[in-house]
């Protein structure tokens, strides 16, 4: 399996407004918290390690 990296959100707006509002009234330190978590969750459910390596290199180019 491969990372897709095309667009694949149904409603990409409207996932990256519920991320916002889950982050509404956290602190700085919580909210890092809260994203390493759900990298954690969404990780667990991708379960491939070869799609994971190449999310991680995907996500380290831009940093």
């Amino acid at each position: 399996m491969a990372l897709m990296t095309t667009p694949n959100i149904s409603d990409a707006d409207g996932f990256y407004a519920a991320l916002l509002a889950a982050h509404k009234g956290l602190s700085e330190a919580e909210s890092h918290a809260m994203n390493a978590r759900l990298v954690l969750v969404l990780a667990n459910h991708i379960g491939d390690a070869t799609v994971l390596q190449q999310a991680l290199a995907l996500a380290r180019e831009g940093a």
